[in-house]
């Protein structure tokens, strides 16, 4: 190998070592633990996730996109009539 591939490898593995270890040192080791302050609430039901996760953004998506398509359409008229 040459010397330019050697210093690719090693700063590809340095970079590769480097992100393991803060990803062990940053992982959630006393998880089990509960925390001062930590008082979980009651859960989510079935509905009422899918409305959170699934249905609230695909409307947030809808809107904005709705939003955009009338300032386009408006913004194409003006320029039009000028």
């Amino acid at each position: 190998m040459s010397n330019k591939a050697n210093k690719n490898a090693l700063r590809a593995g340095t970079v590769t070592a480097g992100a393991t270890l803060l990803m062990l040192l940053s992982s959630p080791a006393f998880a089990v633990t509960p925390d001062d302050g930590d008082d979980p609430g009651p859960g989510l039901s079935i509905i009422e996730t899918l409305g959170l996760y699934v249905a609230a953004p695909i409307v947030l998506f809808l809107v904005i996109a709705a939003l955009v398509t009338i300032s386009d359409k408006n913004s194409k008229k003006s320029t039009r009539s000028s």
